[in-house]
């Protein structure tokens, strides 16, 4: 038998899978109560109004649905998410809009287009795993900073950025993933400071930032920036449907010149069909108002694991308090092991995801984990922080 392993590019052998790869086979068995998710909670899927918009664009304009389309997108649509962003100060003369297949392609497209093998790049730590992946295919060099209670720790980030050696930051400034904490006014200013003053790029990646059920919101980054320096990534994942992998870059007209012949290389374009659904949806109903109920329902998802927790779980057990999105973020004492902890949660019929999975070094063990509150019912909610708090109670006499 052939020995393809020997045979693997070097810059995907750090990707294997970690040792929690079987367990999350587990999570999906139909007793377990997962929190592990990270999807809006299906029950708020306009599912009737998708179908009957799919069975109109195919009956009445199927031709078209389903032959090639142009990598940049479907123009309409386009045009749709650019005034919605425009809205909102997002995208400046310089500033092109493309669509692309989910979130996470348009992450990947600019990290394959700006970065060469050792090229450093600022992250928060902790931060969104599928992130961490794609940076360490294309071999770039991480710094991970810490994220404090109102986000990235500036004065860590400003001392890696003196080495020179950054080139990229990523941050995920509103409902973080994975700690739903958002970062401040003061903050977001700072960081586009930072990067003007040592000449470098930021990802501003956005998926859940119109999820808030608390607070006031907070400008993006990306509307600060007038001169092409940051690049915006959304996504109708966590909005309309994740399964129709449909998402949207915004970029310095000269990036995405290149980005546009990198996604043609890498998928042609994303799904014209898809593309013209989430249109359809959106020239016929209101997206707020659609949004406003996916909100409605991660706050109360949020609120009955929040009531749950402050019952069940014991004093040395610290979470933050998100004012939206679809997370939150459990700290234990120094030297507890949360991916040992996990294997006793599944035991227990109950999933979440351990910290050193969303950290730069995913093999040191990590004393945080994430919890997801969309995906439960209510009742699964309180049963399930229930065991974890009895299991925490054990674990942290």
């Amino acid at each position: 038998m052939i020995d393809i392993k020997k045979s693997l590019a070097e810059r995907v052998r750090p990707l294997e899978a970690s040792a929690i790869r079987e367990m999350f086979k587990l999570m999906g068995q139909a007793d377990v109560i997962s929190f592990a998710g990270g999807i809006p909670s299906p029950e708020v899927y306009p599912t009737d109004i998708l179908a009957e918009i799919s069975a109109d664009i195919l009956k009445n304009n199927g031709t078209f649905a389903l032959k090639y389309g142009i990598t940049e997108g479907y123009a309409p649509l386009i045009e749709q998410v650019a005034e919605k962003n425009k809205s909102q100060g997002i995208g400046s003369g310089c500033d092109v809009t493309i669509i692309t297949t989910g979130a996470q392609q348009g992450i990947d497209l600019a990290a394959k287009s700006l970065l060469n093998p050792g090229d450093g790049v600022i992250v928060e730590s902790p931060t969104f795993v599928g992130t961490l992946n794609s940076l360490r295919s294309y071999e770039a060099s991480l710094y991970g900073v810490p994220v404090e209670n109102d986000g990235m720790d500036l004065a860590a980030a400003e001392e890696i950025l003196k080495t020179g050696k950054i080139k990229l930051i990523y941050t995920i400034p509103t409902f973080q993933n994975p700690t739903g904490i958002t970062m401040s006014l003061e903050k977001r200013k700072g960081l586009l400071e930072l990067a003007n003053k040592y000449d470098c790029l930021i990802l501003e990646d956005n998926p859940y930032g119109e999820l808030r059920f608390y607070g006031e919101e907070l400008p993006t980054i990306k509307s600060m920036d007038k001169d092409g320096r940051v690049i915006y990534v959304g996504s109708f994942s966590k909005t309309l449907s994740p399964g129709m992998r449909v998402g949207f870059l915004v970029g310095h007209e000269d990036l995405m010149d290149r980005i546009i012949v990198v996604k043609q290389a890498n998928d042609v374009h994303t799904p014209l069909i898809s593309q013209m659904i989430i249109s359809e949806f959106m020239k016929q109903n209101d997206m707020n108002a659609h949004i406003a109920k996916g909100c409605a329902s991660c706050k109360e998802k949020c609120d009955a694991m929040l009531a749950a927790m402050d019952k069940y779980f014991p004093e040395k057990a610290v979470y933050t308090r998100p004012e939206g999105g679809i997370f939150l973020w459990v700290t234990l004492p120094e030297g507890t092991d949360t991916g040992a902890l996990l294997r006793k949660a599944i035991e227990r019929k109950v999933a979440f995801v351990p910290g050193n999975s969303f950290m730069v070094d995913a093999a040191k063990p990590s004393n945080c984990f994430r919890l997801n509150f969309t995906t439960a019912t209510n009742e699964q909610i309180d049963t399930g922080i229930k065991v974890l708090g009895e299991l925490l109670a054990d674990e942290l006499k």
